[in-house]
């Protein structure tokens, strides 16, 4: 029992360390190998197309940007 209360003590003096390290630096959290902009990804599924799911949020987003122009229009007028 008492080397598990050690462990959890030491992992929780690390954890310490570090938070208090991020917190002095300010700096955002990074990958170690610089994520998928390194490699020249700029989007997380590199497809040539979007699936149909996205396809559809898309749309419906247009029609809502569409509306909510309209909307204003009517508004200034």
């Amino acid at each position: 029992m008492s080397t598990f209360i050690l462990a959890f003590l030491f992992f929780l003096v690390v954890v310490a360390a570090m938070s208090v390290g991020y917190i002095f630096q300010q700096k955002s959290i990074a990958g170690s190998c610089g994520g998928l902009g390194a490699l020249g990804v700029d989007k997380a599924c590199d497809c040539p197309e979007p699936c149909d799911r996205k396809k559809m949020r898309l749309e419906k987003e247009q029609a809502r940007q569409a509306k909510l122009n309209e909307w204003k229009k009517d508004q200034i007028i």
